[in-house]
């Protein structure tokens, strides 16, 4: 279950790296430690665009988390296309992080022999689905929606065009209505995740195109591109 949770999954290299960029725009590094403890001044600070710069900008193997990495670029580009609210963010970005894991890139459902791969196969695994289950594939379908469309575009117009695979309007129905029916359910006032699905929902192509323009950087960022190769061979296993 994927939940807005990435900025509670920071590490000691993380704050490190925020003190390394920041310290020079505060009177101290106890200071900046002190901010970073409130969780109304750490999201002020996570909004600082010098961290996406330097990030951006590095020249070396970024010793940061998949979450933070994620997590400033996807709020960023967020911001800049009106979607304000952080946990949004948040919860994009643990999409991102989560699915830099091949693995979590499967659906697994309790009777089903191997993992789900493909949309149609989960779509058909809903008719049999008890209720609870439903709600998870319904989410898990939304969030491979959102991924593939956010940070594939290319690679779905291109099969779209060849070889006649479903094109980003297909993507962009499936994720709507699946996080439409995720939202009305009541798991996701449970977990939380309403609201977020509620915005994914209704702003999708919003979404979806907010993080279209995250592809080039995605594919080109020092070390934390382990994590994006992850995502390329995935989706290539996937046939996506």
């Amino acid at each position: 279950m994927v939940q807005a949770n990435c900025r509670v999954q920071f590490t000691a290299e993380d704050i490190e790296f925020i003190l390394e960029v920041l310290r020079p725009k505060v009177n101290s590094r106890d200071c900046l430690i002190q901010l970073l403890a409130d969780e109304e001044s750490r999201d002020m600070i996570l909004d600082n665009e010098a961290l996406l710069h330097a990030i951006l900008e590095h020249r070396n193997c970024l010793r940061i988390s998949t979450h933070f990495y994620f997590y400033i670029l996807v709020r960023q580009v967020f911001r800049r296309s009106g979607i304000e609210e952080r946990k949004v963010a948040d919860y994009v970005a643990e999409v991102l992080a989560d699915f830099s894991k091949a693995e979590q890139m499967q659906l697994r459902v309790n009777g089903q022999g191997r993992p789900l791969d493909y949309f149609f196969e989960m779509l058909s695994a809903l008719q049999t689905a008890d209720d609870t289950t439903r709600f998870f594939i319904r989410a898990h379908i939304g969030n491979h929606s959102l991924f593939m469309s956010g940070v594939f575009p290319d690679r779905i117009r291109h099969r779209a065009e060849y070889k006649g695979a479903p094109n980003l309007k297909y993507y962009e129905e499936l994720g709507v209505a699946n996080y439409r029916a995720a939202r009305d359910h009541r798991l996701a006032h449970k977990y939380d995740v309403a609201e977020v699905y509620d915005v994914l929902a209704e702003r999708f192509q919003t979404t979806r195109r907010a993080l279209n323009d995250l592809g080039d950087r995605l594919i080109t960022i020092g070390d934390v591109d382990r994590a994006v190769n992850a995502m390329l061979k995935a989706s290539l296993k996937l046939g996506l």
